[in-house]
């Protein structure tokens, strides 16, 4: 039997291959639905006109009663609401099919179940079954306009968003919407903790950049805490409760909706969902959503778990959403040198980067970026040149662009060729004509509706010439893996760069990237842009500030950090000076995955994941140690099959190859020392 559901962004049907239903009697003022395990349980209220929702993790409460309503130009559905009840399936229903339509929602308030198998490439799995009970609630204003949420819950996801069917007010009948505000708030017990990183409001950092998601972020900080900018906290969200943690974000944001954010915390309220900031894109563009009719918001998420396992291994960013649109190339995973990150913009000449391209051949890696000012640096006709040698040696370009327009006044170039439909046609077409394999976008103007139709038109445009994607200076991607089959990453963090920059930054490497698994990188790929292999930050390898983190570290961070096209930061002059197993484990580096495991860690202190090879379907088990003492671990290597190989610190931060040599029930005892970490293979 074969059901049509609305699914992925905009009134969409999706045919699943498998689609179970039940019917649950519930009561109109409170309405609950289960994970399909049963311990994971929301429930939504009426109390005074006012919708709220709750929800349990084996009996304990995760999220207490939080708001639920929408702000429109037809109506508000903020107050005075009621729960209609629920409606009888028809016998039709029963023995066959039923549509559900956003329009005219007749399955009121019943619990279906959902299973929906999937694949896809360039994220911490390559497969998943989506299983989830669904709970649809209808809502009337006193003035009897209608308003639909749709709850998904699965054994550690809750998902939710509202939908607005198409109606009249008075004699007009209303065929698109203007979404003002939303009411839906995240309450959490008292006693929680965050892990948050604050938004910064518009036209602010280096030439007016911002927001660009790359500020620090809280560790266990009381929810009460200010945002450090007075503009609320960016997703993805991550919160220690006294019994549970949870992660809070959204997906399936594309040209159809805003990106949003949460607001500060307030007593009794929690967190609320903002949206942009009227002066972002340099002020033009409206600050709030405009839809179709019938039309929906996207997908508000939560993930939860007694332990980081769920918040890890969570994939409720893609098992939401549906590609877009077909892939126009087979998209090749891969490796790529990047000169700018220590040699910086005067390396951005020719025979500079003749070097990173022959050092990619040389470690075997598929690409090199050349980043900005190519354009008049190297010039276009020596780019073309310079590709030709690229594949001469088996390796690809990818370029660098500034998204460009009236939204920030970088002046790095190429500029004006990412910001219209034209200048992108003549662009690609001539990139595609050259070999170019892909291209790194920055500098984009906040999140907007506006901005966020610009990051899809590049998207869909770049498909057309076989071109992947990457994003940087940005907002965080929200389920783009699977909605645009060309993207591969965005940065959304404070990376790499910044380790360049100052000393402090790179005294927090560590504390960072123990971090973002659990949060940034646990909602999608993150580009942190270079596994940093010189001991120094400087071309030289002898002056400015020192690496603060162990060889491998920065090797182990190569696991840890989820991407399918990765940047190993690796400088010509590391060909010498590395350990040769330092270079043959850089050069056999996947960086897609079949499956990712949780195995310990805690946010900003220390991290261990597995994750299996998509390529050649071999386990590599990596940490990283951000204490300032060693960490004594006992790992159980015996669900991981044969595993041959240990990488991990002497007492002197030194790094060491010897056998793997697990006991006879097949546990391991090592100590990372600090900044320090390890890799099994």
């Amino acid at each position: 039997m074969k059901i049509s559901i609305i699914r992925g962004i905009g009134i969409r049907k999706w045919i699943l291959p498998f689609y179970l239903f039940t019917f649950l009697p519930l009561h109109a003022d409170n309405l609950s639905v289960s994970s399909p395990n049963g311990q994971l349980v929301v429930t939504v209220s009426e109390t005074d006109g006012n919708i709220t929702y709750a929800a349990t993790l084996n009996g304990q409460p995760v999220i207490t009663p939080s708001a639920l309503g929408l702000k429109t130009n037809i109506a508000s559905f903020t107050e005075n609401l009621s729960i209609l009840p629920p409606n009888p399936p028809s016998s039709k229903l029963k023995a066959q099919s039923s549509k559900l339509n956003a329009q005219s929602s007749k399955l009121n308030a019943q619990s279906l179940k959902l299973n929906a198998p999937y694949q896809m490439r360039g994220t911490k799995a390559s497969k998943a079954n989506y299983q989830a009970n669904q709970l649809t609630v209808d809502l009337q204003n006193k003035a009897g306009q209608r308003l639909s949420i749709i709850f998904q819950v699965s054994d550690n996801d809750i998902a939710f968003r509202y939908v607005l069917p198409r109606q009249k007010v008075g004699h007009k009948e209303y065929k698109r919407a203007l979404v003002y505000e939303e009411l839906t708030s995240f309450n959490f017990p008292d006693g929680t903790t965050t892990f948050i990183s604050p938004q910064i409001g518009p036209e602010t950092g280096w030439e007016q950049t911002k927001p660009s998601y790359e500020e620090g972020y809280s560790a266990d900080a009381p929810m009460a805490t200010p945002s450090q900018h007075g503009h609320g906290y960016i997703f993805p969200a991550l919160f220690h409760l006294p019994n549970a943690w949870a992660l809070v974000s959204e997906t399936g944001v594309g040209s159809n909706y805003c990106g949003s954010h949460l607001s500060d915390y307030q007593a009794g309220k929690g967190y609320t969902i903002a949206y942009p900031d009227k002066g972002e894109n340099n002020g033009v563009g409206s600050e709030f959503a405009g839809i179709p009719l019938p039309g929906e918001t996207p997908w508000r998420t939560i993930t939860v778990g007694t332990s980081l396992k769920p918040i890890v291994e969570t994939t409720i960013s893609y098992d939401l959403v549906e590609p877009l649109y077909e892939p126009s190339t087979d998209y090749k995973p891969g490796r790529y040198t990047w000169s700018w990150l220590i040699w910086q913009d005067t390396s951005i000449n020719y025979d500079d980067q003749v070097k990173f391209i022959d050092l990619a051949s040389a470690m075997g890696f598929e690409y090199c970026l050349v980043d900005n000012w190519w354009d008049t640096q190297i010039g276009r006709e020596r780019i073309a040149e310079l590709s030709r040698y690229a594949q001469s040696k088996g390796v690809h370009l990818l370029l660098w662009y500034n998204s460009n327009g009236y939204w920030n006044d970088a002046p790095q170039g190429p500029r004006n060729c990412m910001n219209t439909a034209i200048a992108r046609e003549r662009e690609m077409k001539w990139m595609q004509s050259i070999g170019i394999k892909g291209i790194k976008v920055d500098f984009f103007g906040g999140d907007k509706q506006q901005t966020m139709q610009l990051y899809e038109d590049i998207l869909s445009d770049a498909n057309r010439y076989g071109l992947q994607v990457v994003f940087h200076g940005c907002t965080i991607p929200r389920g783009w893996e699977r909605m645009y089959p060309n993207y591969v990453a965005s940065e959304a963090v404070l990376a790499s760069e910044n380790v360049f920059f100052n000393e402090g930054a790179a005294t927090k490497e560590p504390f960072d990237l123990t971090l973002h698994p659990f949060c940034r990188n646990a909602t999608a790929s993150m580009d942190w842009g270079g596994i940093i292999m010189n001991k120094y930050l400087s071309k030289d390898n002898k002056s400015r500030h020192t690496r603060k983190t162990t060889d491998i570290f920065e090797m182990a961070s190569s696991i840890i950090m989820q991407t399918s096209v990765q940047c190993v930061a690796i400088q010509p002059n590391n060909l010498e000076e590395l350990p040769q197993f330092e270079l043959d484990f850089l050069r056999d580096l996947p960086t897609t995955w079949e499956e990712t495991r949780f195995i310990d860690g805690y946010p900003g202190k220390y991290v261990v994941l597995a994750r299996k090879s998509a390529a050649t379907g071999q386990w590599y088990i990596a940490g990283l140690n951000a204490l300032k003492e060693p960490l004594a671990l006992t790992l159980d290597l015996s669900s991981f099959g044969p595993l041959s190989s240990l990488y991990i610190d002497n007492k002197k931060g030194e790094p060491t190859l010897s056998p793997v040599k697990p006991d006879k029930k097949g546990r391991l005892k090592l100590t990372l020392q600090p900044n320090g970490g390890f890799i099994i293979k």
